[in-house]
């Protein structure tokens, strides 16, 4: 016979624990196994960012050179009326969540009072030689929310040691002077063009370097990660980031995230300026690095502010159609707009960019999508964490996903009446990797479906520009893929028409 004095004093003590069981809900489902290499928490951030400027300002600006020689005297820099609110405040009208400024130039003028040089604005007659524009940039950024990235050239013309090892160290100074005394930085941006003629302090002369050796790059690249843990580094072998391998603009079609930094085009180890950079266009669909691609250009022809080129600023529409071949293939958009002598952007410019910005807003501040009912042929386990609607949620953070033996999946989207679009886009859930091969979009029309896209990658973002198209309803065909699909977004939006080939 049970002594229920026992049994008693037994249930109640193990009646909060059953309790808690029978409320703590199940654990979540196992999401896809990454594929591939995957982004650092600082790529995902900087995959957000999408489009942001270039800043080029230095004597140049005043001299009408695009590469100084490394002889112009501190004099010639005093801009009349410089305005960093007014730069600034320009380019996020446009759009651009960011700015990277040329610190400094091939010419090796320094931007800032630098401990290290008297090549720099304090020896200027600007401001009497108490301004700093890398300050008056880096603050303005702050005020205008845009994050704040810096260029600094390591090559230097006016350098006495330039070519040889104390150089080596001043480029390091310098470089940590930047990453230490403004704040957080967003891009450490590194130029492939060094070594060479130059005015060396007087000695005039050429000199030559061993790009992939003189600069220790991996103890220079370990500086940047110790100093600034959030920001990218670019060049053309990355780490980070790299050049998309043309200065239009643009990136290929496909352009895959993944990268395996070539060797230098004559044999030897890949380096800045030193390196077969065509490849970077296309990407490697194996590459052994997550290295996406940044598309650079200039509003203008020069780099650099020059009178002549007032006529012949970038428009609005050929602003747009770089961003669709630039962020809708999963690259970064880098817009150079350089300020004028004045340390303003120019009016023209400022027209071009402000209806840039105004198109931008239009196109994509709406979601044909909204309200839409996604269907789709598989959910992972069948779970909600990873349901259809998280395409159309507008949370970067969710996806959804097919179970791991499912490599072609479709996603149509059901719409609540029929609406006009003629731009889709696409996004995968970056932290499990680049998995889809191949793409396609179908529209239904009245009996059946009619493909309007297809292709190769999405990655970060693909945007599919067709002509004008009304329909209920619009299907991702994922047609291949390296594991489960995992999807964060496929939306809709009408923007300007396609250009005509």
């Amino acid at each position: 016979m049970t002594d229920r004095s026992v049994v008693r004093p037994l249930v109640l003590l193990f009646l909060p624990l059953l309790a808690a069981c029978a409320s703590t809900p199940p654990p979540p489902p196992p999401a896809p196994a990454p594929f591939g290499p995957i982004p650092s928490p600082a790529q995902l951030a900087w995959h957000e960012r999408e489009f942001y400027a270039f800043i080029h300002f230095a004597p140049n600006t005043f001299t009408g050179r695009e590469w100084g020689y490394g002889d112009e005297s501190p004099g010639v820099f005093n801009p009349t009326d410089f305005d960093a609110d007014q730069i600034v405040s320009t380019l996020a009208d446009a759009g651009a969540t960011g700015a990277i400024l040329t610190c400094k130039h091939h010419d090796g003028f320094a931007l800032w009072d630098s401990a290290h040089t008297t090549h720099d604005v304090a020896s200027s007659p600007w401001m009497d030689g108490r301004g700093d524009v890398v300050r008056a940039i880096a603050d303005a950024c702050a005020r205008h929310g845009l994050a704040f990235g810096v260029y600094l050239s390591p090559w230097d013309r006016n350098h006495a040691e330039y070519g040889r090892p104390a150089y080596v160290n001043y480029f390091r100074a310098q470089l940590t002077e930047l990453l230490t005394n403004y704040g957080p930085i967003f891009e450490v941006w590194f130029d492939g063009a060094n070594g060479g003629d130059g005015y060396y302090a007087g000695a005039r002369e050429t000199r030559h370097i061993d790009r992939a050796t003189y600069y220790g790059w991996p103890e220079t690249f370990e500086l940047v990660r110790t100093l600034q843990p959030g920001a990218v580094i670019f060049s053309d072998i990355g780490p980070d980031v790299r050049w998309v391998g043309n200065e239009a603009g643009f990136a290929g079609d496909p352009c895959w995230a993944t990268y395996t930094p070539p060797p230098a085009e004559r044999g030897g180890v890949a380096a800045p300026g030193s390196t077969d950079y065509r490849q970077a266009e296309h990407g490697h669909r194996d590459g052994a690095f997550w290295m996406p691609a940044e598309a650079d250009v200039s509003i203008r022809p020069g780099w650099f502010y020059h009178e002549q080129e007032n006529d012949r600023v970038r428009s609005p529409e050929n602003l747009f159609d770089l961003y669709m071949k630039s962020v809708g293939r999963g690259a970064a958009f880098l817009l150079n707009v350089p300020p004028d002598r004045r340390g303003r952007i120019h009016e023209t410019d400022a027209a071009s960019l402000g209806a840039f910005g105004r198109t931008l807003r239009e196109t994509f501040g709406t979601d044909l999508a909204a309200g839409a009912r996604a269907v789709v042929s598989n959910t992972r386990t069948g779970n909600a964490a990873f349901a259809a609607s998280n395409v159309t949620d507008s949370d970067p953070q969710t996806y959804w996903a097919t179970d791991d033996q499912i490599h072609a999946a479709e996603v149509t989207l059901e719409l609540p009446a029929a609406r006009t679009f003629n731009i889709v886009s696409l996004r995968e859930f970056l932290p499990l990797g680049q998995r889809i091969d191949r793409w396609a979009i179908d529209v239904w029309r009245g009996d059946g479906w009619v493909e309007i896209g297809a292709g190769e990658a999405i990655g970060a973002r693909r945007l599919v520009w067709t002509d004008p198209v009304t329909t209920d309803r619009v299907r991702l065909r994922v047609v291949d893929a390296r594991g489960a699909p995992a999807i964060s977004e496929f939306a809709i939006h009408l923007g300007p028409l396609r250009p005509q080939p």
